[in-house]
């Protein structure tokens, strides 16, 4: 069964996100990992919930998803995504 990372991003820095994205999108890629979904244009429709976007990456297991987290390749670019944005992270078994 599918694993998903879902986040809720607001880039506050576009220039270190850039730089983010450089890095952990081939890390992800690497990991089996792929977007499903990433996107700004969002409606709230209920609980005034209202993100300033939306990102879920698909793995091929929730296990999968959580060895990517926690790689250590993974995680030298954490920091550069927090630097880069606010946000907040789940992993969802499907």
């Amino acid at each position: 069964m599918p694993g998903y990372l879902i986040f809720e991003i607001e880039v506050t820095d576009e220039a270190a996100w850039r730089h983010y994205r450089e890095f952990a999108g081939p890390i992800m890629a690497a990991s089996g990992g792929r977007f499903v979904l990433s996107s700004d244009r969002i409606e709230s429709l209920e609980g005034g919930w209202q993100p300033a976007s939306i990102s879920v990456v698909e793995f091929p297991s929730t296990d999968d998803a959580r060895r990517f987290y926690h790689s250590a390749g993974y995680q030298k670019v954490v920091g550069l995504r927090q630097l880069a944005s606010r946000g907040k992270g789940i992993l969802v078994d499907a």
